[in-house]
């Protein structure tokens, strides 16, 4: 017997749609109707829900969560352990138009993608669109239904349209307490942090 028997291969529903050229790790699960495109890159224990898309090349580290019908453009990067609720959408063209302007119609070499990163821990609520080029930071939380303009600072709570910031969270997902002198504690595990010019780092 050869290779490593503990290693968990990824599952593919029979009705998603998964192109040879794309890399799923171990663990991985793509469900009813998502498609993978090519050169994508799925990491270990990650799960792509009913209809979810990935563009080709798009980059998601382990153990991501992608809700049905989540449309991630390319050339999105999602690191580890990032959230993307449902219908969720990551656009990629800063001036979209489907012709160029003597009539004809676009082609991929005639406009530049531009992309959305998802850092380490962070969500996305339902409904959400992420207009590239934005950073959302690690462990931030974007509220369902909100539009994302500009750059989400790590552990920022943001909502509305256009997202402005509206708390801190921590990683266990529960909005930080403040406290005296720009402090702050999460309820559930205690740990504090304090902010200082719109910057929050762990105490």
């Amino acid at each position: 017997m050869t290779g490593n028997p503990n290693l968990v291969s990824p599952f593919v529903a029979d009705t998603a749609d998964v192109d040879d050229r794309a890399v799923l790790g171990e663990g991985v699960k793509v469900w009813h109707l998502a498609q993978v495109r090519e050169h994508a890159r799925i990491g270990a224990g990650s799960t792509l829900g009913r209809g979810a898309y990935v563009g080709p090349g798009v980059s998601l580290g382990e153990n991501c969560k992608v809700q049905n019908y989540a449309l991630i453009y390319e050339p999105a990067v999602l690191e580890d352990g990032v959230f993307v609720g449902p219908s969720v959408v990551f656009t990629n063209d800063v001036y979209p138009r489907a012709i160029n302007p003597d009539g004809s119609l676009k082609s991929a070499d005639d406009w530049s993608s531009v992309g959305v990163l998802v850092q380490h821990g962070a969500a996305i609520g339902a409904r959400a669109v992420c207009i590239a080029p934005v950073t959302i930071g690690r462990w931030a939380l974007v509220a369902a239904g909100s539009v994302v303009t500009r750059d989400v600072p790590a552990f920022a709570i943001v909502a509305g349209v256009p997202a402005r910031r509206v708390g801190w969270v921590g990683p266990a997902g529960i909005a930080l307490v403040e406290e005296a002198d720009a402090a702050y504690r999460c309820p559930v595990t205690g740990e504090r942090y304090r902010e200082l010019d719109g910057v929050l780092t762990k105490e």
